[in-house]
């Protein structure tokens, strides 16, 4: 304990943050902040250098998969009456559930090693965070396939969207089959553990509130009606909250807490309010990314302008614009033609919304690192600071 408390003052004597006379386990917890904190703001500098900390959990999530495809078609691959249907479910899991990020579905696994003791991750524990894990991957795929579909893209993750798909079409309306795959996991691998009707409510919540964001969504910005008097701020937010937030930051977080055996409201309360900032953050970062990140990066071709979306930026826009440029952005925004897309751009781009985005992400940054100090005890900060440097600076 001598020997730590001394090391850990001359690290914060050297990093000139403060040090505190607490316990060990106390005095360990806030080093563990100020380390982690000092090592995020220093990865700040350079985005396209950041450290991946979850590249071991990565490559044991991804070696995963072919367990969770095995588990959900082998069995029935042969039937005589549903085989064929269980070869399409296999093709979409395998084409459309792989190739992404995989940050939602590695930080239930994070999460979880962080929450639980080491002497209690056995072999099934692990399996259980890992398979849950890949139902918060299988419920974004869900999400996505459809999402595509309403925004007509055509790419997603450098390849062509399912419904782009030579044969498939609007097909890919029901291989949303995807969503159900989640509730067959979850009773193969959870049935037996308290936690199990935590978590299929956890999960029927978060998809029900991801479904009320996504109706939101389109509701504000019919095909064909384009009415900029809808674009508020107070709308964006509730549209980010319910459609982006609560399944991608939260939902990871939460279910490991819940196989943790954390399930106090007020512990639950309070990551919440750090994880929903962090969602508004992402939004904002890929509606910029839609039109000023590069495709070749991002893995799609951005269509917020064409769509008619109310978009981060657009909502900027509107609070900046004279009349003619307001006028401009009346006359061009929701129109499919490469010119009207470029007068919008460059509308955007007169206004200085890159620089102004700029200022969001640090400042937003900053507000996030202010919310993980006051809310995130008793849970280790470790669990959000390793999401918020997963997502600051990010390029795609």
């Amino acid at each position: 304990t001598l020997i730590w408390n001394w090391l850990s003052f001359m690290f914060l004597r050297l990093t000139g943050l403060p040090y505190f006379r607490l316990s060990h386990t106390a005095h360990w917890n806030c080093c563990c902040f100020y380390l982690n904190r000092a090592l995020c703001s220093s990865l700040r500098m350079n985005g396209d250098q950041k450290s991946d900390v979850y590249a071991q959990e990565k490559q044991d999530f991804v070696q995963h998969f072919s367990q969770i495809v095995r588990v959900l078609t082998e069995d029935e691959m042969e039937h005589p009456e549903t085989g064929d249907a269980i070869a399409r479910l296999k093709e979409v899991l395998e084409y459309n559930a792989i190739g992404g990020k995989y940050h939602q579905g590695v930080t239930v696994l994070v999460a979880f090693c962080e929450l639980v003791e080491p002497r209690k991750q056995d072999a099934d524990s692990l399996q259980g965070a890992l398979t849950v894990g890949w139902c918060v991957e299988l419920l974004q795929a869900f999400f996505l396939v459809t999402d595509d579909i309403m925004d007509s893209f055509l790419t997603r993750q450098r390849q062509l969207c399912w419904y782009q798909k030579p044969g498939v079409g609007l097909d890919a309306i029901n291989d949303a089959i995807l969503e159900v795959c989640i509730y067959r996991l979850l009773k193969l691998y959870c049935r037996e553990q308290p936690y199990y009707l935590n978590l299929i409510e956890f999960f029927l919540q978060s998809s029900y509130q991801t479904e009320i964001g996504q109706t939101l969504d389109l509701i504000t910005a019919p095909q064909g009606n384009v009415d900029l008097g809808r674009f508020t701020e107070k709308r964006y937010k509730s549209i980010v909250k319910y459609k982006t937030a609560f399944y991608s930051f939260y939902l990871p977080v939460a279910a490991a807490m819940y196989m943790a055996g954390i399930d106090g409201k007020k512990e639950h309360a309070n990551a919440k309010k750090i994880l929903l900032e962090m969602g508004e953050f992402f939004q904002i970062q890929d509606d910029y990314l839609d039109l000023f990140g590069d495709p070749s990066v991002t893995g799609k071709l951005g269509t917020d302008i064409q769509d008619n979306k109310c978009s981060w930026l657009v909502v900027q826009c509107l609070q900046r614009p004279t009349l003619e440029q307001h006028q401009i952005l009346k006359e061009s925004y929701g129109q499919k033609e490469a010119e009207n897309v470029a007068q919008v751009k460059a509308l955007y781009e007169e206004l200085d919304l890159p620089a102004v985005f700029l200022q969001y992400e640090e400042d937003s940054y900053n507000h996030i690192m202010g919310l993980i100090e006051r809310y995130a005890a008793p849970l280790p900060p470790a669990i959000f600071l390793g999401l918020a440097c997963k997502i600051y600076k990010q390029k795609k």
